[in-house]
C-alpha cells in the first residue's frame, strides 16, 4: 500500500467526524447536483427523520462556507487537488455523475437536432461567431433552417462547477479557448450575459431568442429546453443521456489520483457524451461531535447504497457499483483493508 494511500485512508477515517449538531445537517454548493440532492434529502428525512438542509449556492460558495464552518458538507462539481484538500483540512469523494447540456432558444429546432462542436462553442463564447446562420454552424447543420439571429451566450456569474467542466472541455478541444480563458469555476468571458445558478442560466435561455447556455441536463429536460448534440473525441455527435454518460466513465480509473480527483470531459469512447461532470462531496477532517458525524455518514451511505436508484430518473448517472465500493472503502475503519487491495 502506497504512503499516499495510507494518508488517504487516515484522512477519510476522520472525515465524517464533525457536524453542526447531533442530528441536523447543513450542506451547500453545487446547483448542478441540486435536483438529486433535493430528492435525496426529502426521501432520507422521511425514512430516518434526519433534517438535512441543502442550499444550491454554487460550487465555489459551498466550498467557502464549508471552510468557514458554516455548513457540515459541501457539494462541488470541480474536484479539489490533494494539496488543496490537505491545506484546508478537507477530503472528497464522488456522489453522482451528470452531463452539461448545451441549451438553445431557436424556433423550429427540436432537442437533438442541432449539431455543435467544442470549437464552435469556444468561438461563440469568445465572440468570434456572432449569428446563428454563420457559415461554420450552417456547415454542421445543412438540413436545418438556421435564422439570421444574433447569438447571446449565457454563462454562470457565480463560481460554478458547471463552468469548470464546460471550460475544461473547451480547453481540451480548442487551444484558443485554453489560452484566452483557461478553465475554472469562474473565468473572464469576453462576451455574453451572466446568470446566477444553473436555474438562472436555464431561465435566461428560455426567455431570450437566440440565447445559448450550458446547464445540467436535468434542468434542460425539466425546463423543456432545446439542447444540441456535441461532437466527441471520436468525431461522433452525441446527445446527453444516462447511456452516453455511462460510456464516458466506463473505463475511468477513479483511484489514479488521491481523493478521486478525476475529470471525465472529452472521453475517448465512440458513444461518450463529451461534457460529463462528477459531483463530489467535501467534508472536514477534524474530529468533532460523534453523533453528528454518525448522522452525516449515515446520509451519504444511504445516498450511495439506496439513493443511486433515484439518480437515473432525475437524468443523472448512478455511480458504478465498483466505485461505490471504493468510496466506502476509502472511509477507513473496517474497509481500510479493501483499500489496500485496490491499491
Amino acid at each position: 500500500m502506497r504512503r499516499s494511500s495510507i494518508v488517504f485512508v487516515a484522512i477519510l477515517t476522520l472525515a465524517f467526524a464533525q457536524a453542526a449538531s447531533a442530528r441536523d445537517l447543513r450542506g451547500a454548493g453545487s446547483t448542478f447536483a441540486f435536483p438529486i440532492m433535493k430528492l435525496w434529502t426529502q426521501a432520507y428525512e422521511k425514512q430516518d427523520a434526519v433534517p438535512i438542509q441543502y442550499e444550491p449556492i454554487g460550487s465555489s460558495s459551498g466550498v467557502t462556507e464549508l471552510k468557514e464552518g458554516m455548513v457540515d458538507f459541501a457539494v462541488t462539481d470541480a474536484p479539489l487537488v490533494d494539496a488543496q484538500l490537505l491545506r484546508d483540512g478537507l477530503s472528497q469523494f464522488p456522489l453522482v455523475i451528470g452531463g452539461v447540456a448545451i441549451a438553445v432558444n431557436l424556433d423550429g429546432i427540436q432537442p437533438g437536432q442541432l449539431h455543435l462542436t467544442g470549437e464552435v462553442l469556444a468561438s461563440i463564447y469568445l465572440g468570434g461567431i456572432k449569428r446563428w446562420n454563420d457559415p461554420t454552424i450552417v456547415a454542421l447543420n445543412p438540413d436545418l433552417a438556421l435564422p439570421n439571429l444574433p447569438i447571446l451566450p449565457i454563462y454562470r456569474s457565480d463560481g460554478s462547477g458547471t463552468t469548470y467542466n464546460f471550460t475544461d472541455f473547451l480547453g481540451k478541444v480548442s487551444p484558443t479557448a485554453r489560452a484566452a480563458i483557461g478553465s475554472g469555476t469562474s473565468v473572464r468571458w469576453p462576451v455574453g450575459v451572466g446568470a446566477k445558478g444553473t436555474g438562472g442560466v436555464a431561465a435566461a435561455v428560455t426567455h431570450v431568442k437566440g440565447a445559448v447556455g450550458y446547464v445540467e441536463f436535468g434542468y434542460a429536460v425539466q425546463a423543456r429546453l432545446t439542447y444540441g448534440l456535441v461532437r466527441n473525441q471520436a468525431g461522433n455527435y452525441i446527445a446527453p443521456s444516462a447511456a452516453s454518460f455511462r460510456s464516458a466513465v466506463a473505463s475511468t480509473n477513479w483511484l489514479e489520483q488521491p481523493n478521486f480527483y478525476v475529470s471525465v470531459t472529452n472521453a475517448a469512447p465512440a458513444n461518450a457524451y463529451p461534457i460529463v461532470a462528477t459531483s463530489f462531496v467535501l467534508v472536514r477532517t477534524r474530529l468533532g461531535d460523534p453523533d453528528g458525524a454518525q448522522a452525516l455518514r449515515g446520509f451519504f451511505q444511504w445516498a450511495l447504497e439506496q439513493g443511486q436508484a433515484m439518480a437515473e430518473n432525475a437524468n443523472y448517472l448512478p455511480l458504478p457499483a465498483t466505485l461505490i465500493q471504493q468510496v466506502e472503502a476509502s472511509w477507513g475503519g473496517r474497509q481500510a483493508e479493501t483499500v489496500a487491495r485496490l491499491h
